[in-house]
């Protein structure tokens, strides 16, 4: 009985490890995200920023430290692209739902097509996962491509960039703030654009797993 105990504890300490935690923080952390985004206060989008930014910290963190101490876990695996995914997706989604961060001087027509842009970004995380899916089944790993990662980091720039704006504009009311918006939808419509080649590379590297 005392060895099993001892057997619970030494396997849920190597679940609710450290890098672990932080993947739950992230994820805890998302409606939390939410929230600031739609409270009506001053600064609110500055606050969502903040929290958004630790977020995307924690996804670095949680990832180095599992490799340098060796506290990888089958849960971590599973949550960690989870975590990252819905936040950055979440906080697409919730843009939409604020029009001016894209249209402002624009016009109807960036934000339709903004709309398009979340729902291809969605749909290439949705595809990508059904063919990791299929090839853990056929016991093969699919290493994440250069495009990929470029593609990560274009998103999280874009999603900081545009929160700025926003708050930059709602504290000064100045062209400041439409200008870092211009550049935040730069970077949403690159990383659109490498969501689409991305996409692709991993269809075309990984035909052969979808044939099976």
């Amino acid at each position: 009985m005392i060895e099993e105990q001892n057997e619970d504890k030494q396997v849920k300490g190597r679940i609710m490890n450290l890098p672990n935690i932080l993947t739950f923080s992230r994820i805890i952390m998302i409606p939390v995200f939410i929230l600031f985004f739609y409270l009506n206060f001053t600064g609110h989008y500055l606050v969502a920023l903040a929290v958004f930014g630790i977020a995307s910290f924690t996804d670095f963190l949680d990832g180095k430290i599992a490799r340098k101490y060796n506290l990888v876990t089958n849960l971590g695996k599973f949550l960690d692209p989870i975590a990252d995914k819905a936040l950055v997706l979440s906080a697409l989604v919730v843009f939409l739902t604020v029009p001016y961060i894209f249209t402002q001087s624009l016009g109807e027509w960036a934000l339709i097509t903004a709309g398009c842009g979340v729902a291809v970004i969605i749909i290439r995380e949705l595809a990508v996962s059904g063919i990791r899916m299929v090839a853990a089944e056929s016991k093969f790993v699919i290493a994440a491509d250069i495009f990929g990662k470029i593609k990560t980091f274009t998103q999280d720039i874009c999603i900081v960039v545009l929160l700025l704006g926003e708050g930059v504009r709602e504290l000064t009311d100045n062209i400041a703030g439409t200008v870092i918006n211009y550049i935040g939808l730069g970077f949403f419509a690159v990383s659109i654009v490498l969501t689409v080649i991305s996409g692709i590379n991993y269809l075309v590297k990984n035909i052969a797993v979808l044939k099976q």
